[in-house]
């Protein structure tokens, strides 16, 4: 069983910039975003005890939501999956949506546009290090914690349930939110809504 988490809210996020392989701190409400996830998976964890870890992307912010969701669970330290780590954005790193659109008009309001980065990451390259992820925890009979980011969740829960990669791009990347994919099944688990403090940005 795999739960595929994206980390919290970043800097970035809250700017509206591409991220990709460059880095952003958590905000407040990633923090708090980190800790409902954390929770909620601590509720799971008590009810279906068992073999739990986390594996985690190399990058500090999603390194950041695994150390706070392993604490609150109690598991050891995340373990770094090089796999896990977000889909390059090239050119696109640390721009503006509206930066992005006025140079790149191909690009103009386009929903999922990993793999179409100028000097970005391949779908090909992406595909093969999500298939190998998957392919290695296939048989698994614990239960995997993925700490990742929007787009290679993305293709993740894609691969998983074997959709084409056009639908794969408008996936939802929620942080609020988590998937399960169990039984060739990928679903949705919500975190209780944060208290209003919580949302402070």
């Amino acid at each position: 069983m795999i739960y595929v988490i994206r980390h919290g809210q970043t800097e970035f996020n809250r700017q509206d910039r591409f991220q990709g392989r460059v880095d952003s701190p958590l905000t407040a409400l990633g923090v708090a975003q980190a800790r409902a996830v954390g929770a909620q998976l601590a509720a799971l964890a008590a009810a279906e005890p068992g073999n739990w870890r986390i594996e985690v992307s190399p990058l500090g912010r999603a390194r950041e939501t695994a150390r706070i969701i392993a604490e609150i669970i109690g598991l050891p330290e995340p373990v770094i999956d090089e796999r896990l780590i977000e889909v390059s954005y090239g050119d696109l790193e640390a721009l503006t949506r509206p930066e992005v659109d006025a140079r790149w008009p191909h690009l103009a309001g386009v929903r999922g546009t990993f793999g179409r980065a100028p000097g970005g990451e391949t779908i090909e390259a992406l595909t093969e290090r999500a298939r190998s992820w998957l392919d290695d925890h296939a048989d698994s009979r614990g239960r995997t914690i993925a700490v990742a980011h929007a787009s290679i969740g993305r293709m993740l829960r894609g691969l998983y349930a074997g959709l084409p990669i056009e639908e794969t791009r408008l996936l939802e990347t929620p942080q609020d939110a988590f998937h399960r994919l169990h039984e060739g099944r990928v679903e949705r688990i919500d975190c209780a809504p944060l208290p209003s403090g919580a949302l402070e940005r």
